[in-house]
């Protein structure tokens, strides 16, 4: 069993320099993988370089995809009233392919379970430019719901962020490994126009381009993580005596269950998760309505984007200096907010709702870091891989319901009833964590 000491779902825990013998915390001088062999600070830092460049290609890779993924099923092959069905693909995609990667993971290391989810996401895209081009809609749902593997590994990527970490800078390494995701995911949506010119160059519909630079990202990613996590950190951190390893579905669940602090985690990151598609996969249409043109939707997303990663790193700083749970309140009152600005933009461009997307990503951000570092904290041991592939599985799957039905309101009662769902929601969840912080403190 593991001596390290656990953080507390408040942001109590270890003080540094109490990492266990054998971790490589400061003042050990433990050497991570046998005599003469780089330190665990050393690895880690190693790791933490490999995932950031890996997570720029992954950005790329997805976002370029989710950019026009509504727009291919509405203006290419006609499924308007259909279109949010793409990014609710792509996202229960992601639900489906997180645990089993998790769980590859934990039997065979963190490279091969992100490389395999990479390659799956690699072969989506290719699956989406066919279904442009044969104009087969299911082809596109397939296609997009195998691109959900560039989601899952970005998502799991920011635990393997943890592995290796202390417990009071497992927030800040996870929120690194999600800053770094910001180029790429900024890049890519920006990148639809020269795309489609790569579209007509290679006999596809110029709005199928960008599905052809998500593959080619997609692969690059997978090959960096094959070539850059070694020694393996999840491998790694068993050997050191964390008990990491392969545990059973029905034990990581019962392992989370147990956990105050992974349960809360858990509806934390899937509840904000779930605002945030819901909202974002309507929102190209809703601009598409008022006439806003490709780049300017580009533009828009890219800040949402922006919102989403840029600042990761601050919300992992405050949430291992103030604590886990006002970091994800503040996320959540600010869902509420950028819920309401988009209830109330009109369709077009509009600097409301380019406001409200920003905000929805900054709240997003939040309550992901915050939500995730709980979950990390809250299982040791040989359940802890599978817990946070169960937290991914819950938190997509929560999204994918979310961007289903997001598709029907808008297309029934509008994109203004949208929104106001969408802060229910959110309120809900601001609602719960007070709720939770105030328990804490009794």
């Amino acid at each position: 069993m593991s001596t390290r000491r656990v953080r507390k779902p408040d942001g109590g825990g270890a003080a540094p320099g109490t990492g266990a013998p054998g971790t490589g915390a400061p003042g050990t001088g433990a050497s991570g993988t046998g005599p003469g062999a780089p330190s665990t600070e050393a690895v880690q830092r190693r790791v933490l370089t490999v995932l950031a460049i890996a997570q720029v290609f992954a950005g790329v890779g997805v976002a370029a995809g989710v950019s026009v993924g509504a727009l291919v099923a509405a203006d290419v092959l006609g499924y308007r009233n259909l279109a949010g069905l793409v990014q609710t693909s792509q996202v229960l995609g992601a639900a489906v392919i997180a645990l089993p990667a998790a769980r590859l993971s934990a039997a065979r290391g963190r490279a091969a379970g992100l490389a395999a989810a990479l390659l799956l996401g690699t072969v989506g895209a290719g699956a989406a430019v066919l279904a442009a081009g044969t104009g087969v809609f299911p082809l596109l749902l397939l296609g997009s719901a195998l691109l959900g593997g560039g989601t899952a590994a970005g998502l799991q990527a920011r635990f393997a962020g943890t592995d290796l970490a202390r417990p009071d800078e497992r927030a800040r390494a996870l929120s690194v490994v999600v800053w770094s995701t910001t180029v790429g995911a900024v890049l890519g949506p920006n990148l639809a126009g020269p795309a489609g010119g790569l579209g007509r160059a290679l006999g596809v519909d110029p709005l199928a381009g960008p599905y052809v630079v998500s593959a080619v990202a997609l692969a690059v990613s997978a090959v960096v993580v094959l070539g850059g996590l070694r020694p393996d950190p999840l491998a790694l951190s068993a050997r050191l005596g964390d008990g990491a390893g392969r545990a059973s579905l029905r034990d990581g669940l019962a392992a989370a269950r147990r956990s105050r602090s992974a349960m809360l985690g858990i509806v934390t990151a899937a509840a904000a998760h779930t605002v945030m598609v819901a909202v974002m996969v309507m929102t190209p249409i809703h601009m598409n309505d008022g006439g806003a043109s490709i780049t300017v939707i580009g533009l828009v997303i890219s800040g949402h984007v922006a919102g989403m990663y840029a600042l990761s790193p601050v919300m992992g700083w405050a949430a291992d200096r103030w604590g886990r749970l006002p970091v994800a309140a503040a996320g959540a009152s600010t869902l509420v907010v950028s819920s309401v600005l988009a209830a109330v933009s009109a369709p077009g461009p509009s600097g409301v709702l380019a406001a409200g997307l920003v905000l929805l990503g900054v709240g997003w951000s939040a309550c992901v870091v915050a939500g995730s570092a709980m979950v990390a904290d809250g299982v040791e041991g040989a359940a802890r891989t599978t817990v946070q592939g169960a937290s991914d599985t819950v938190m997509s799957a929560s999204a994918a319901v979310g961007g289903a039905l997001a598709g029907l309101v808008v297309t029934t009662l509008g994109f203004g009833v949208l929104g106001w769902a969408a802060g229910a929601l959110a309120a809900g969840l601001l609602v719960l964590l007070v709720g939770a912080r105030g328990g804490r403190a009794a």
